[in-house]
């Protein structure tokens, strides 16, 4: 354990109690003569010195006030903690969402294996976002994830759709959404989970690269899951690469859940280091100081020179 002190210069005023020591037991004029017929008196050392011990508790009290005054603090041992990962999940919400996907819809089956992922993947934090023609951010970033439980049935694609969110895809518009809401992080990893089953018209003509390069300059890695048939668009495949990501193919609700597992497996909680923290080391000195007046009220009672 290493002490330190929040203010070091009040213990400068040390030198008042030392200084009281000093001349407590100094000083003179404390002898009192007893005049005594044929008697033999000792010196009176032994006296001298136990009076002389509670006559100091004042200045030893005074000085641990002084040492409580200077904040005592105390380091403690280096530590290892889970580090942070940013997980935005980018979801689609277009009518095409609403097709059957094993034994319920491709929405359902998504947000089914998102909370599941969630639930495995504590101490992390996730946002929701859904988008067709336009975005819509339900869930901003949290390690709070309760609010992902209300999102499946308010966000239906078979439920009138909130003004202007539209019924289209805009695979683009979405990310870069994302990529918005993880800036405002400046600390963890940044990770876009893109659920989508179509293809989107706002990444072609090179626009594709153009959101995999702003994407890839801020340190976001972009894994799609795409619970459609048929070859995933090669925009999205572009993206997830050129971003370091990965992309999955599911073909039912079982393999979904599986790919999710599979994405916590290839992004492992990080474990880093966090330098020690200081904290208030009152308790000792505290303690002390408690004793001490305890024992110096006590005292007064008897151990003290007696003028007659």
């Amino acid at each position: 354990m290493i002490v330190s002190f929040t203010y070091p210069a009040v213990l400068a005023l040390l030198v008042l109690p030392i200084g009281l020591l000093a001349w407590t037991w100094r000083r003179k004029g404390r002898e009192i003569a007893i005049p005594m017929d044929y008697g033999t008196q000792g010196d009176g050392r032994s006296w001298r010195r136990i009076i002389g011990f509670f006559e100091s508790m004042p200045a030893v009290l005074l000085a641990i006030v002084i040492v409580l005054l200077a904040g005592p603090q105390e380091t403690g041992q280096p530590r290892s903690r889970r580090a942070l990962t940013n997980i935005e999940f980018c979801v689609d919400n277009s009518a095409s969402m609403t097709t059957a996907f094993g034994d319920r819809s491709r929405y359902e089956a998504s947000m089914q294996a998102i909370h599941e992922f969630v639930d495995f993947r504590e101490g992390d934090a996730f946002g929701l976002t859904f988008f067709s023609d336009a975005t819509l951010q339900w869930v901003p970033l949290t390690t709070d994830t309760s609010a992902f439980q209300y999102a499946l049935p308010f966000m239906d694609p078979r439920l009138p759709l909130p003004a202007g969110l539209g019924g289209g895809t805009q695979i683009g518009k979405g990310l870069e959404e994302c990529r918005k809401t993880l800036l405002q992080r400046e600390h963890g990893d940044r990770m876009i989970i893109l659920v989508s089953d179509g293809a989107s018209a706002d990444l072609y003509g090179g626009r594709d690269a153009e959101v995999a390069a702003a994407l890839k300059r801020d340190g976001i890695v972009v894994i799609d899951v795409h619970v459609a048939d048929g070859e995933v668009p090669k925009e999205i495949v572009n993206i997830a690469y050129l971003t370091d990501g990965e992309v999955f193919q599911p073909g039912d609700h079982e393999a979904l859940a599986a790919v999710f597992k599979r994405i916590d497996e290839m992004r492992k909680s990080k474990l880093e280091k966090v330098a020690a923290e200081t904290h208030d080391h009152f308790f000792i000195p505290a303690i002390a100081g408690l004793s001490l007046l305890g024992v110096f009220a006590m005292s007064l009672f008897g151990m003290r020179y007696t003028p007659w």
